[in-house]
C-alpha cells in the first residue's frame, strides 16, 4: 500500500480545522491537527474522522497535543497565535505571536527536518521571517500564505460588482498581508478582458480598498472574530500545489533576493510551487504605480521585521 503524503497543522482554531477539512475533502494527505489545549484538537478531529465515514474519503485525521505525532511531515501548516485583544498594542502582539511562532517552529524542525513550512499566523509576512529564521531551512521551504487570500478577496468582490462567474477572473495581490497590499490592475482580467475596460478606475479603486480592509470588514461583522473558510481553503491551495508537483503560478509570501528591488525580506511575490517548495520567483513587468505600491509595502514589511529583531527574541 502506497502511503499517503502527511500534512501537519498546527493550531486548531478555526483556521486551522477549516484547513484540515479542505484537505480532507481533497483527499490530499493523511491530516495531524495539533494544539496546545487538550480535547480540541482531538474532538475536532474525531468529528472530521465520522465525517469520512459519510464521504467516503480514504484519509485520515488524528488531534495531538504531542509534536512526536507530527513526525515526518510532507507540510507543516502553521496557523498559532493570538488575535489583536483589547488593550494589547501592535508591539506587544508582534513579540507575543513571535515567541508562539519561535517555539512551534522549533518543535516542527525537531520532528520534521524535511518539511515545507506555511506560515499562516499574522502578522503574516513577519511571522514568516520568524519561522525562517529560527527553522534555518532553505529560503525555498518556508514561505507564508496571504497573496491567494488577499487575490480570493479581490476576486469574490469583482464578481460581485460585475455579477460574473469568479472562474473567469483571474489576478494577482501582491506585497505585504496588510492596509498596503497591492492587487495589480494590470494583470487583472474577466475572460482576458482587461479589467479597466469593465469598471470604471474609481469605482475599481474602491474595489481595491475594499480588498485591502476584506479581514477588518469579516472581524467586525462577526464581532468575535475572524475570517477562517478563505485563510483555511488558500494554505491548503498551497500544499496541494507542493505535495502534487503542480507548479501552480501563486502569489505567495516568499523571501525576495533582490527581485522588484526588494532585497534579504520576506514579501508577496507570484511564485512557481512545487514539490521543492518556491521553485522560482517570476518577475513581471509592473508599472511605475505598481512597482511604487510593492516598494512601500515592503518597507513596511521590514519595518515589522526589524522591530522583532529589537526584542531580542530570536
Amino acid at each position: 500500500m502506497i502511503s499517503k503524503p502527511k500534512i501537519s497543522i498546527i493550531g486548531a482554531g478555526n483556521v486551522g480545522a477549516s484547513a484540515a477539512y479542505r484537505a480532507l475533502e481533497l483527499d490530499l494527505a493523511d491530516v495531524v491537527l495539533l494544539d496546545i489545549v487538550e480535547g480540541l484538537p482531538q474532538g475536532k478531529a474525531l468529528d472530521m474522522t465520522q465525517m469520512l465515514s459519510v464521504t467516503g474519503i480514504s484519509s485520515s485525521v488524528i488531534g495531538t497535543n504531542n509534536y512526536s505525532d507530527t513526525k515526518d511531515s510532507d507540510v507543516v501548516i502553521i496557523t498559532s497565535g493570538l488575535a489583536r485583544k483589547p488593550g494589547m498594542s501592535r508591539d506587544d502582539l508582534i513579540s507575543t505571536n513571535t515567541k508562539i511562532i519561535k517555539e512551534v517552529t522549533q518543535q516542527v524542525v525537531k520532528f520534521s527536518p524535511n518539511t515545507i513550512i506555511v506560515v499562516v499566523t499574522n502578522p503574516l509576512d513577519a511571522m514568516t521571517y520568524v519561522a525562517h529564521k529560527v527553522s534555518g531551512f532553505p529560503s525555498q521551504r518556508v514561505l507564508g500564505m496571504a497573496g491567494i487570500l488577499d487575490s480570493a478577496r479581490f476576486k469574490a468582490f469583482l464578481s460581485m460588482e460585475l455579477d460574473t462567474s469568479v472562474s473567469k477572473i483571474d489576478t494577482l495581490v501582491l506585497g505585504g498581508h496588510g492596509d498596503d497590499m497591492v492587487p495589480l490592475k494590470s494583470y487583472t482580467t474577466v475572460s482576458g478582458v482587461s479589467i479597466t475596460q469593465l469598471i470604471e478606475n474609481d469605482r475599481l479603486d474602491q474595489i481595491i480598498q475594499r480588498t485591502r480592509d476584506g479581514g477588518a470588514e469579516i472581524v467586525k461583522l462577526l464581532k468575535t472574530g475572524s475570517a477562517f473558510y478563505a485563510p483555511g481553503v488558500s494554505a491548503i491551495e498551497m500544499a496541494q500545489s507542493i505535495l502534487k508537483d503542480q507548479k501552480k503560478l501563486l502569489p505567495c509570501c516568499v523571501y525576495s533576493s533582490g527581485q522588484y528591488g526588494v532585497k534579504d525580506q520576506f514579501v508577496g511575490l507570484p511564485v512557481i510551487l512545487s514539490s521543492n517548495g518556491v521553485d522560482k520567483i517570476l518577475e513581471i513587468d509592473l508599472n511605475e504605480a505598481e512597482k511604487k505600491e510593492l516598494t512601500t509595502s515592503a518597507s513596511h514589511v521590514k519595518e515589522l521585521c526589524d522591530l522583532i529583531d529589537s526584542f531580542g527574541i530570536l
